[in-house]
């Protein structure tokens, strides 16, 4: 393939590019962490959910997820400190 000097350039300059892109996906792939659900639901609780999101919104019911898991789970700082005594 016979190449003029500018296109030769341009080309390569191209190539640069193409690299630098591919070097940022190779650092992105890198640093990616596997996405693991922290509880698994069931598919009733699922479909509960995005009703819950439909009707109150997914702020307003990310809120009160918050609350009642914070309720709760308030059991495990009591007992953390009950066998710290």
């Amino acid at each position: 393939m016979k190449l003029k000097p500018n296109e030769k350039v341009a080309l390569s300059d191209a190539i640069d590019r193409m690299n630098e892109g591919l070097d940022q996906f190779i650092e992105l792939y890198n640093e990616a962490e596997e996405d693991k659900a922290i509880i698994d639901f069931d598919e009733e609780v699922l479909q509960l959910l995005e009703a819950g999101k439909e009707k109150f919104g997914e702020a307003a019911l990310t809120k009160r997820i918050n609350t009642i898991i914070k309720e709760v789970l308030s059991f495990v700082s009591t007992e953390e400190k009950e066998h710290e005594e």
